[in-house]
């Protein structure tokens, strides 16, 4: 019996121990993997027994009273000595169910329970990704919708660029998660099972048991889909469906892990611009070292899991390129560790950006400040026009305000001092006839374009839609673990 001690001593998840919630970890569990095997047992002799074969109420009702009630003891003791997991797992339930052992899997393959089960996990699995998307996307919207029209800088390559609002900048990382949702949706639209198809697909053992008659083995795969939750099969098969499947799904989660990237490397650098934070509890320690430190451990967090779920992105479409005629079993050993790690990554990946985007804090005044720091150079084709518009000489005027520019620079780069290039153009006798109307000119809000019409345009006609429809799924919150 193991000890309170033994975690100490084996290998455990990060994922259970720290990150994933428990809604996810207990989906892709041992139990839930062998309950639905169990409830795929019981699908299918429902439907084989509707469809005509020698199968008794009796027997389905002994298949549904142990239906949850696993023998593992016996499981495992068969599957030491047999090499068989399905095999072993048959032998257990008919154990437990003597009248109805002889038709439990009955003309199935090990793919029926397998490859199904592994459908219907991540069919729910995309189900709790796409609520807690939904709320990340809910969050930044409130986010989006406050901060609509707060001036700050606009950066390309890192550079201070024309300013933007910190509404608009938020509604970039809601469009992609927007984006992602899409590709979720499309995707559990088009997940179909794999249905009771046999060996290699080709329904022969099914056949043989309705005696030839095509149309009943036809209805047999439709009832089974419908029982499990699904409105179609696969039209054809080999033994397992195909593994293109499993790379269209992990595309989905790797496409959450680049806007979650996204989303978290742009906060760490707005943190160092002590522009934008994320929670920062009142106990919590910034550094072992630096006791001032504030490090965005949050969102440094959502970045690291984000590269292992955009890695696992590869890994599927290895194996659907790898795979042999009607099967191969090199994909077997694969799949069980890549498709449970990749939705738990996701899962783990999401707390935190449900976490940091609900809990954002803005400074203005450190925002207000940076923007004063860089509008007089970019409010410089804005003074030129208006001198110009008073009577100036275009030329004239740009070359005094390119060197009154290199001068406000190098007074900023080399000798650290404020940039005083306002200054210097307000004392410059050329600009004399719009020197009161410089404060007007360099109001920064008149230089963020339609960034707060944006914002309500985006949110009224792309977002409020999606969350309107989905409305029932909102309101969720998470408790992030260490």
């Amino acid at each position: 019996m193991a000890t309170e001690q033994s975690k100490y001593d084996t290998y455990q998840s990060p994922f259970v121990e720290r990150w994933a919630s428990e809604e996810m970890i207990r989906l892709f569990s041992a139990n839930a993997k062998f309950r639905t095997w169990r409830k795929l047992w019981v699908a299918l002799a429902e439907a084989e027994r509707e469809l005509g074969l020698g199968i008794s109420a009796e027997q389905i009702a002994e298949l549904r009273r142990f239906q949850d009630d696993i023998n593992y003891d016996v499981a495992e003791a068969r599957e030491r000595q047999v090499r068989h997991d399905v095999m072993a797992h048959v032998y257990a339930y008919g154990v437990q169910c003597p009248k109805a052992k002889p038709i439990i899997h009955l003309g199935a393959t090990s793919a029926y329970v397998g490859d199904n089960t592994d459908l219907i996990l991540m069919r729910d699995g995309l189900k709790i990704v796409q609520r807690k998307l939904l709320n990340v996307i809910d969050a930044l919207a409130r986010f989006a919708r406050q901060h609509r029209d707060l001036v700050t800088l606009g950066y390309t390559h890192y550079q201070a660029a024309q300013p933007t609002t910190v509404g608009k900048r938020a509604c970039l990382w809601i469009q992609d998660f927007l984006l992602d949702l899409e590709e979720l949706e499309h995707r559990l639209q088009t997940l179909r099972f794999r249905g009771v198809k046999g060996t290699t697909g080709t329904q022969a053992s099914f056949l043989s048991l309705f005696n030839g008659d095509h149309k009943k083995v036809r209805k047999l795969d439709q009832l089974v889909a419908r029982k499990m939750g699904f409105p179609a099969s696969f039209p054809v098969t080999g033994q397992t469906y195909t593994r293109k499947v499993d790379s269209q799904v992990l595309d989905v989660l790797a496409g959450i892990g680049q806007s979650a990237h996204k989303f978290g490397n742009d906060l760490r650098l707005l943190h160092n611009l002590k522009e934008v934070e994320e929670p920062f509890e009142a106990e919590q320690i910034g550094s072992s070292a630096m006791a001032y430190k504030r490090n965005p451990m949050r969102s440094e967090r959502m970045c690291s899991l984000a590269r292992f779920v955009i890695s696992t992105a590869a890994n599927p479409a290895f194996t659907a390129a790898t795979q042999w005629l009607e099967r191969t079993l090199d994909d077997s050993a694969n799949r069980r560790i890549t498709l449970a790690e990749a939705f738990l990554a996701t899962d783990s990946l999401l707390n935190v950006a449900l976490n940091v985007a609900g809990g954002l804090v803005v400074y203005p005044k450190m925002i207000e400040r940076h923007v004063a720091d860089e509008m007089p150079f970019m409010a410089t084709e804005e003074i030129l026009m208006a001198a110009v518009k008073a009577g100036g000489d275009r030329q004239a005027l740009h070359e005094r305000i390119r060197k009154h520019s290199m001068a406000a620079t190098r007074r900023v780069r080399a000798e650290g001092k404020p940039n005083d290039l306002l200054k210097r153009i307000a004392a410059d006798p050329a600009f004399a006839r719009i020197k009161r109307h410089l404060p007007r000119i360099l109001d920064p809000s008149k230089f963020v374009g339609r960034a707060p019409q944006q914002v309500d345009e985006f949110l009224a006609e792309v977002v409020a839609p999606v969350l309107k429809r989905y409305r029932n799924e909102l309101g969720l919150s998470v408790e992030l673990s260490v």
